[in-house]
């Protein structure tokens, strides 16, 4: 958690600019609720042309659709934070005017997921969570985090 869904519309997205949204999505979401990297997903969902209308009329120009689902506990303050941080971070990474990026964010109880195989923790007690996993997947969770946190976007 948190699970970011991003479709698209009339716009091309090649592997590295996937990676390089990925990368900065969820580097986003950890500055922002200091959450660990290797919580964050993020899909992305291409719109077949002529499939996305507004206001019952066919877009033509370029849309992102980012609907994150994170764990709720967080303040208003922090989450407004964070979607105005998602939309610059889009802004940046697709070159498009922010009136063709559209996020939306819902909150999810914690102890209704599990996430590598565990039930997730509530926000903030994420270390307690950690050290209750096998050693061969801390180790995997460790090295994930720090390729992250090496990679440029």
């Amino acid at each position: 958690m948190p699970t970011y869904t991003l479709s698209y519309s009339n716009i091309k997205l090649n592997s590295e600019k996937k990676s390089n949204i990925a990368k900065a999505i969820t580097k986003t979401h950890k500055k922002i609720t200091a959450a660990n990297t290797y919580f964050a997903q993020v899909i992305f969902n291409k719109i077949e042309k002529k499939s996305h209308f507004m206001g019952g009329v066919q877009t033509t120009k370029p849309q992102i659709f980012l609907h994150g689902q994170i764990r709720s506990g967080r303040s208003i303050s922090i989450k407004e934070k964070l979607i105005t941080n998602l939309r610059n971070t889009l802004i940046k990474v697709s070159k498009l005017d922010k009136s063709q990026i559209w996020i939306y964010i819902v909150d999810l109880i914690p102890n209704q997921m599990i996430e590598y195989g565990e039930i997730l923790p509530e926000s903030g007690k994420e270390k307690f969570w950690f050290s209750k996993l096998s050693p061969k997947l801390k180790k995997q969770l460790k090295s994930l985090e720090k390729k992250l946190i090496t990679d440029k976007v």
